[in-house]
């Protein structure tokens, strides 16, 4: 098993090279690996001694042995031990006592809801099992990064807007305009935040994707009545080119954006 610094990235944006069927697992608080083999496990929970991964170390509603990640049957799965439900994918609840549910390769956000509502977040990752080895590209052109720059501000906003979508809710909406603002209200009164303001942000953010050539983004590409679908296809290219992530939603317990 190798330990990480508590200073990482996203595991949406990728791994480092592994064995195939190596599971990756990281929150706030860290990160672990550990290579595939029936029988091994990898446990996650508030008690940092106890637990290769911590999550949620200062709410005491998360399990101090929350869950675990087990290989058997020559694949990864994750048992709840805990008291509170694992959420997965599809807003589907894995409970305790219930049979471990198999992780698919690739990347996997898991929320566990604590107190006040706090959801507390697991991703996972698991190195593909028909990954073939990289080919060597180091004449070729530099491809343009495919994650969009945000600020500060734009990110906590779009972030506001896009939290159900971030938390792998079933069926996710858009936040209402008022919902967003009395959110960032909360986090920054100072800042007088109104509807229209969190709105023209977000606006801003949209019309730069339209001048690089992103499609679904304005009223005459989608037609009336537009609805949230314009709002909904920004957060799809956020989510989908990783510049929006499960992590972001930090975001929203912050409280300063210097």
């Amino acid at each position: 098993m190798t330990t990480f610094d508590r200073c990482h990235p996203s595991l949406a944006h990728g791994v480092p090279p592994a064995e195939p069927g190596t599971i990756f697992a990281s929150t706030v608080s860290g990160r672990s690996s550990m290579p595939p083999k029936d029988g091994r496990q990898l446990l996650f929970g508030r008690n940092r001694d106890d637990v290769h991964v911590c999550l949620g170390e200062d709410d005491r509603r998360i399990s101090r042995h929350q869950g675990t990640l087990v290989h058997e049957g020559g694949a990864w799965c994750v048992r709840n031990e805990g008291k509170l439900p694992i959420r997965l994918p599809g807003s589907r609840l894995v409970f305790g006592g219930d049979e471990p549910a198999p992780l698919s390769d690739g990347y996997t956000a898991l929320f566990v809801r604590g107190s006040s509502g706090r959801e507390h977040l697991l991703e996972i990752f698991v190195a593909g099992k028909d990954s073939t080895a990289p080919v060597s590209l180091g004449t070729e052109v530099t491809e343009p990064p495919g994650v969009w720059r945000l600020t500060t501000e734009e990110r906590t906003v779009l972030v506001a807007l896009a939290q159900r979508f971030l938390r792998q809710e079933a069926y996710p909406q858009p936040l209402s305009w008022r919902r967003v603002a009395e959110q960032l209200a909360k986090l920054e009164p100072e800042r007088k935040w109104a509807p229209k303001k969190a709105e023209h942000v977000v606006t801003n953010v949209r019309m730069r994707l339209v001048d690089a050539g992103v499609p679904g983004l304005t009223r005459e590409e989608i037609g009336e009545p537009v609805g949230n679908a314009l709002n909904v296809h920004l957060i799809g290219e956020l989510l989908h080119s990783a510049t929006l992530v499960p992590p972001d939603l930090a975001l929203l317990e912050a409280r300063s954006w210097s």
